[in-house]
C-alpha cells in the first residue's frame, strides 16, 4: 500500500541511481513540497514508499525528476538547451486503500510511466 516510485534508465540499461526526485501535494496551480529524495542504486527511494498506507491521502500528487542533471552526472553531453530538463509527473490517488506506484522509464529525450503496481 501507500506511495511509491522507481526509475530505469533506458539509455544504459540500468536503474537510475543518483536521479534527484522531489514530491509535492497539489491543489489548484499551488503545489506544497512534501520531500526531496535521492534514489538509491536500484533506481527507489532509499527510505522505502514515499507514503505509507496510513499517511496516504485522496487528492493530487506531483513527482518532479531531475533528468538532465542526472545524465550530465552520468558524462552524457547534453546540447544546450536540452530536450529533458526536469520530468513533471502530476496524478492524482482515487483511492488512498491502494497502491500507488508511480514508475518512470527515461532516456534524455524521451520518458514513459504508467501506474504499476
Amino acid at each position: 500500500m501507500g506511495l511509491s516510485t522507481h526509475v530505469l534508465d533506458t539509455m544504459h540499461g540500468t536503474p537510475a541511481s543518483g536521479m534527484a526526485v522531489a514530491l509535492y501535494t497539489t491543489e489548484g496551480g499551488t503545489a506544497t513540497l512534501v520531500k526531496q529524495l535521492v534514489l538509491n542504486a536500484d533506481g527507489r527511494n532509499p527510505d522505502g514508499p514515499l507514503y505509507d498506507n496510513q499517511s496516504l491521502k485522496v487528492g493530487t500528487y506531483r513527482l518532479v525528476f531531475e533528468v538532465a542533471a542526472y545524465f550530465k552526472a552520468r558524462g552524457v553531453v547534453l546540447p544546450e538547451p536540452n530536450f529533458l530538463n526536469q520530468v513533471s509527473l502530476d496524478f492524482g490517488v482515487a483511492h488512498a486503500d491502494q497502491h500507488y506506484h508511480v514508475p518512470l522509464l527515461v532516456s534524455p529525450w524521451s520518458y514513459s510511466t504508467y501506474r504499476g503496481s
